[in-house]
């Protein structure tokens, strides 16, 4: 790997990574499109140490809370009610679905799960799941002429049935073209939370799995040296800085505007490239190693 192609893959990982358009997928996809090598899965968890980095920096306040209460809650039978220990057991419990099945299907997930054509499939489905997940809230929030505005949930209503369920639809961005945003908003929102707290919920809860995937693939390509360093560490920079600014304008946005732009592009991206892949315009494994 280059440094313009390390360049350009850390910028589109902080891009995209905190945004319901899938980092994984938009890797894939200009590594495809440029005629480079795919990056792979472990290019990918390691770049994300960048993006969880800038969320570590972002949410600093709200973390550090969390783990001090949590931390002393252990010992401390008196702030087990409090807001901050109970949400850092819903983290640790919404994070083992994607744990469990991060390690169940590894190799899937570095194979067989980058097709293209899965890819497009996923990006189309998750874009309307998302879409109607976004509508819902719509109604919710503006309610009808005759109907009663329907008060959605907060982060402080989490409970351990509701963080199971965001870490179920977490796991799921283990395919390509999910999104791990995406998801977890989607099922924040039908189960009636607002986008902010959907999306705060989001990023706090992907910190363990993104660390410790990254981690993971760190140890293994320190192991196996199949890893181009450089040019590997240099994208994880450019994400971590591009990440940041990202995060900072989509918690904004989100607490006055609709989803409805990503689940556009997402559906005209899917159905793009299912043309692309169905006139073989690109191989359905364009771009992976040895193709």
């Amino acid at each position: 790997m280059g440094w313009f192609e390390s360049f350009i893959l850390g910028l589109v990982q902080g891009l995209t990574e905190f945004l319901p358009i899938s980092s994984s997928a938009h890797l894939r996809l200009t590594a495809a499109f440029a005629g480079w090598s795919d990056p792979g899965a472990a290019f990918t968890a390691i770049t994300q140490i960048g993006t969880e980095a800038a969320v570590l920096i972002y949410f600093r306040k709200d973390i550090t809370n969390i783990v001090s209460t949590w931390s002393r809650s252990l010992f401390d039978k008196t702030l087990r009610g409090n807001q901050d220990a109970k949400m850092g057991w819903l983290v640790i419990i919404g994070s083992i679905p994607i744990g469990v099945l991060g390690v169940t299907f590894k190799d899937q997930i570095e194979g067989p799960f980058r097709d293209l054509r899965l890819t497009a499939t996923t990006l189309v489905v998750m874009g309307i799941i998302l879409g109607v997940a976004d509508r819902l809230a719509a109604r919710d929030e503006l309610g009808g002429k005759h109907r009663a505005i329907k008060e959605r949930k907060a982060l402080k209503d989490l409970s351990v049935r509701d963080g199971l369920i965001f870490g179920v639809c977490q796991a799921m961005a283990l395919v390509p073209g999910v999104s791990r945003s995406g998801a977890t908003i989607s099922g924040g929102l039908l189960m009636g939370y607002t986008r902010e707290a959907a999306a705060r919920y989001s990023f706090l809860l992907a910190i363990p799995a993104v660390l410790a995937s990254g981690l993971f693939e760190l140890k293994d390509a320190a192991e196996g040296g199949h890893v181009s360093w450089g040019p590997t560490v240099f994208a994880t920079a450019i994400a971590f800085g591009v990440g940041y600014a990202v995060i900072a304008w989509f918690m904004k946005f989100i607490t006055t505007k609709s989803f409805m732009p990503f689940v556009i592009y997402r559906i005209a991206l899917g159905l793009a490239l299912y043309v692309l892949v169905g006139t073989d315009v690109l191989s359905p494994h364009a771009g992976e190693s040895g193709d």
